[in-house]
């Protein structure tokens, strides 16, 4: 039995402590285990403290990794050494885990119209043995939308990585993880651009200095009012360190 790893509060948010998330999300999906992987960053900890939904959903999720500097900050400030998983990164180790187990179908579902068949293409190319249970962007109708759940419902993809930006993409796994209870659900953000060519990723040496944020700002502008809400994390940081 595959044990639950260690968890430690975020502003009263669950984040996992794991030495290897990817071989632990890895063992969930050969065992069937349904899963929903939430990627915590400060902005979505924010979003919550002001969304009960959010919140209850953080809560229940099998997997909270900690995805933004902001959390490993707060979690350093803690005295917890823990190393930041961008969600990025353990939905390709995933990829590539099943990619060699071969019979391993995924789904893909978000983004522009083309951006997620792109994304697939490319892992195919790297792949070919990664098996494609399908491609959905996230511009759909409501009739399009059942024919989507009926889809996964038939299918049942083992993994289902889910572009829709947050907090959406959490709302939806968390109101349709019952169409498939034995998946692994990963809400991946704009993950599908990046690896669909349409984006790319900041430069390593950002990424090392926990600058990534930085670069998402530097190609989307029009971030800047999300990103208010740092600092306001950042002092809430301080705050449950002095107490």
């Amino acid at each position: 039995m595959l044990e639950a790893p260690e968890k430690f509060p975020v502003l009263g948010l669950p984040v996992h402590l794991l030495n290897d998330y990817g071989h632990w999300l890895g063992t969930r999906v050969q065992q069937r285990l349904g899963s929903h992987v939430v990627t915590l960053n400060a902005e979505m900890a924010m979003q919550a403290e002001r969304n009960n939904s959010l919140a209850s959903i953080i809560q229940r999720a099998e997997l909270v990794i900690p995805d933004g500097a902001g959390v490993i900050f707060y979690l350093w400030l803690q005295g917890k050494r823990q190393q930041r998983c961008p969600g990025i990164e353990l939905a390709e180790s995933l990829l590539r885990q099943a990619g060699q187990w071969g019979a391993c179908p995924v789904f893909f579902y978000g983004g522009a119209p083309g951006v997620a068949q792109a994304a697939v293409n490319v892992w195919q190319s790297r792949l070919p043995e990664l098996a494609i249970a399908g491609v959905q962007h996230g511009y759909i109708n409501d009739v399009e939308t059942q024919e989507l759940k009926t889809t996964l419902q038939d299918k049942q993809p083992q993994i289902i990585l889910v572009g829709l930006g947050v907090p959406r993409q959490e709302l939806w796994i968390a109101e349709n993880r019952h169409l498939c209870p034995n998946s692994v659900w990963i809400g991946v953000g704009g993950s599908f651009d990046i690896w669909g060519g349409i984006k790319t990723r900041a430069p390593s040496w950002l990424r090392d200095n926990h600058l990534e944020w930085l670069y998402r700002l530097y190609q989307e502008p029009w971030r800047w009012r999300r990103m208010l809400v740092l600092p306001q994390f950042a002092l809430k940081a301080l705050a449950q360190r002095l107490a």
